[in-house]
């Protein structure tokens, strides 16, 4: 990181001139990317972000930047363009990714899907929180950066990729499995943490399954607490209690979050799926559950193990861990928050907000090989849902920080 304590004087000075003016002067062409990459579905499952991508590849490479296309799988391609700059230095990574989330139950959007839809200064259409606004700012700081090789220290580099929202193998995994050009001196996501804030660390993931046995027979048999689906009843209330437990943050976090109960500490627990018989008449002889834990910094799989352990200890339903990764987290001394962070500033005049983003980014994966990274992007509130949205203002203000911070 040693390029951006060295950043020239006279880059830096540009940058506070005109890094937003330039992204002000290209409005129309940034909300014009926003409204093609939402044009482009792109949900996952099943992930396919071809036409994204499409979109994304063809406004860099109309404005001078060479992409390439790396895929595991040709339905999930990842976009890489490398921007390298005219003096030795870092090399940024700058990151999104192209699959959105399901719209869950359509009838209840306000708003076409899949067209951008501009009302009071929103921008509202599918992933454009979770993260087509993101990846439009980050192509647009790409290509300013571009314009400005000759003041650039070291390079940068733009991955826009797959398999992001199931955190599957043909994504950033791939890229960071295949492509050590993509590794880095530090990474910058475009995930939003929620109201511009900027996320240092975010928390693990553990998918639980629940497995509850009883006896079977007809219906007209079933005994209190006796059968299976019973007992898994129990048993997921049990798990439920773990919404309750806030943890200590790591002491290399504590100087950053001293608000009692922040929800950044705080264990998320959730059923998403659950299965059991295929008749109403019928005794189902074995019921199952599906549970995803989101862990904060502070708290450990293992931690977690144990007081799994100790909630099911009388339920009779067995659990067991399916996947999961710990909580990661930047330290604030590292050079990548500093310099966001005076961006952030900058841009938008007050100092930013330093959280714990909940849902999991693909930082993950970079700090798993010892890469320091951000999220900060122009996701409203913590995570995408019915009638998704991302403000202007605030898309307009990440391209602006992304550029001058790189």
């Amino acid at each position: 990181m040693g390029g951006l304590e060295k950043a020239s004087s006279s880059w830096c000075q540009l940058k506070k001139n005109i890094y937003k003016d330039e992204v002000l002067n290209r409005r129309d062409e940034l909300v014009d990317l926003c409204a093609k990459l939402v044009s482009s579905p792109s949900i996952t499952p099943p992930g396919d972000t071809r036409a994204a991508l499409d979109i994304a590849k063809n406004w860099l490479e109309t404005r001078g930047i060479i992409c390439e296309v790396h895929y595991l799988s040709d339905q999930m391609p990842n976009l890489v363009a490398i921007i390298e700059g005219s003096r030795p230095g870092p090399r940024i990574v700058l990151n999104g990714h192209l699959d959105t989330m399901s719209p869950m139950d359509e009838s209840q959007w306000s708003v076409p899907i899949f067209e951008l839809t501009k009302n009071d200064g929103r921008l509202y259409g599918l992933g454009m929180g979770n993260m087509k606004g993101g990846v439009a700012a980050l192509c647009m700081a790409a290509f300013l950066t571009s314009t400005r090789r000759e003041l650039l220290y070291g390079s940068v580099v733009l991955t826009l990729v797959s398999d992001e929202v199931r955190f599957g193998p043909h994504g950033s995994a791939h890229l960071i499995k295949s492509l050590p050009k993509v590794h880095g001196d530090a990474v910058i996501s475009a995930e939003g943490a929620g109201w511009m804030s900027l996320a240092i660390a975010e928390k693990g993931v553990a998918w639980i399954d629940l497995v509850a046995s009883g006896p079977t027979g007809h219906a007209s048999a079933a005994k209190t607490g006796e059968t299976a689906v019973a007992k898994l009843s129990k048993a997921i209330l049990e798990l439920d209690k773990l919404n309750d437990l806030f943890v200590e943050p790591p002491a290399a976090l504590s100087d950053s979050f001293k608000i009692n109960n922040d929800p950044g500490f705080r264990i998320a627990a959730s059923t998403g799926i659950i299965t059991a018989g295929d008749a109403r008449g019928l005794i189902a002889p074995q019921a199952e559950a599906k549970i995803d834990i989101r862990i904060p910094p502070g708290f450990s799989l293992n931690n977690l193990d144990t007081e799994i352990e100790k909630l099911l200890a009388r339920t009779g339903v067995t659990a067991s861990r399916v996947r999961g990764w710990e909580a990661s987290w930047t330290s604030e001394d590292e050079t990548i928050v500093k310099a966001i962070s005076s961006a952030i500033e900058n841009v938008r005049g007050s100092v930013p907000v330093r959280t714990v983003r909940h849902p999991a980014s693909d930082v993950m994966r970079w700090r798993e090989i010892g890469v320091p990274g951000v999220c900060f992007g122009p996701q409203p509130t913590f995570s995408a849902g019915i009638d998704d949205y991302a403000e202007v203002d605030d898309v307009i203000d990440c391209a602006a920080v992304y550029f001058e911070t790189i």
